[in-house]
């Protein structure tokens, strides 16, 4: 390695600086964001000894975006700094504590430089496994939106139409469902709700798509929408149902997203050779399979051994030890987002897997928490998952929890 490549990006330019094995400032450029910058930098990486069998490794503090992606497409290391770990590297070149973008590129040249082993470049995972991840991820926030728009929702109707809520309280989606949708559409206050008829409420239900126990859920809820509730004044009272409708606008973009989103994620999961193994998995349908491929993709080389993947997902603990001190505690530093899936991972594997739930029980009964009984059950089954993908082999359970045999007593002659 002849030379590192720092790249301090911004939304409009990125400044970039060469160094070599010495340190030694080689080149240093401002690019734009555009195809000509592409360009120029590939143009100057070139100039200093990049070439097909040795890459000019590059270190930024981001792992997404289009220079990101062209760059990747060229076979060259990225490596995506932590920008707290660069921020900790600057004061070893500036004890003022100076800042600039030029100095920022120069640091995270030197990064690669000085310690490249202690650092990680991106995957190279297919071209597949990145659009799950796109797709997974987006469902995945998606769902968030959802919750948050259901909230902002429920926390309105509470101010003027607490009866609206009562009557969908039952309903395991509640607001979020299409038929509650659908009805406060059609009648967004008390008023309106209250002149509801059977035969609207039976057309509302048939439009939100109910196909059973029609006549029974449009009687219930027409008793349920005319009980007398505290009310705002007439004028507040609508001027709350137009911000109802807002706020259900909102939220119908969020649900429609959710189940958009979740169609063309499995459909592409589905179609990717890991899929099988992923699903074999007790706890683990499509959908939450593919978040985990999402997280973990399809580079096996990422992680060595089960450990990394462990770490990476905030399933192993940290140990803390300092003199006499010693701590042992749950891993704070990890992918959330692969942490919030294995959770639900865990919880189904319950009902699915006889094996996780002993393990549950066992650790339950050695004094665990809910949740750390679960988090120990998502290392274990973390680990089941490195070895079946790494030796192509679906899940077995008697092999990922082998039973102990019972103890036999002789009787001596």
């Amino acid at each position: 390695m002849t030379a590192t490549c720092g790249i301090d990006w911004a939304s409009d330019h990125h400044d970039v600086a060469l160094v070599n094995h010495e340190g030694t400032l080689l080149a240093r450029a401002r690019i734009t964001d555009d195809l000509d910058g592409l360009h120029q930098l590939l143009e100057l990486l070139t100039t200093h000894g990049d070439t097909a069998n040795t890459p000019v490794p590059v270190a930024i503090e981001t792992s997404r975006g289009l220079l990101v992606a062209c760059l990747r497409a060229t076979g060259r290391p990225i490596y995506a700094i932590n920008p707290m770990a660069a921020a900790r590297y600057r004061d070893r070149h500036a004890v003022t504590r100076k800042k600039s973008d030029h100095l920022d590129a120069m640091v995270l040249a030197n990064i690669l430089r000085t310690d490249r082993a202690a650092h990680r470049p991106l995957p190279d995972d297919s071209e597949l496994a990145q659009a799950i991840a796109v797709l997974a991820r987006a469902q995945q926030d998606a769902v968030w939106d959802r919750t948050q728009a259901g909230n902002k929702l429920r926390s309105h109707l509470r101010e003027y139409f607490p009866g609206f809520l009562a009557a969908f309280q039952h309903n395991r989606e509640g607001i979020s469902s299409n038929i509650a949708r659908t009805v406060l559409a059609a009648a967004p206050t008390p008023d309106q709700a209250a002149k509801l008829t059977r035969v609207q409420l039976r057309a509302l239900l048939k439009k939100a798509g109910r196909q059973r126990g029609i006549e029974a859920e449009a009687e219930r809820l027409r008793d349920a929408l005319r009980i007398p509730q505290m009310r705002q004044p007439h004028q507040v009272e609508q001027a709350m149902g137009r911000q109802a409708i807002a706020l259900l606008r909102q939220l119908d973009a969020a649900c429609f997203s959710v189940d958009d989103l979740a169609e063309a994620t499995v459909e592409s999961f589905d179609a990717h050779p890991d899929a099988e193994i992923i699903t074999s998995f007790p706890g683990l349908g499509s959908l939450t399979g593919a978040r985990v491929l999402a997280e973990i993709g399809d580079d096996r080389s990422r992680f060595t051994d089960a450990k990394g993947l462990k770490a990476f997902a905030g399933a192993a603990p940290v140990t803390r030890a300092s003199g006499r001190s010693l701590a042992v505690m749950a891993r704070r530093v990890k992918n959330q987002r692969l942490a919030s899936v294995g959770y639900v991972w865990a919880f189904a594997s319950l009902t699915a897997s006889p094996g996780a739930r002993a393990h549950y029980d066992r650790r339950r009964a050695d004094g665990d928490r809910h949740t750390a009984a679960q988090r120990n059950l998502f290392n274990r089954m973390l680990g089941c998952l490195h070895h079946c993908l790494t030796k192509r082999t679906p899940y077995d359970e008697l092999t990922a929890f082998p039973t102990t045999p019972t103890p036999q007593l002789t009787i001596a002659a």
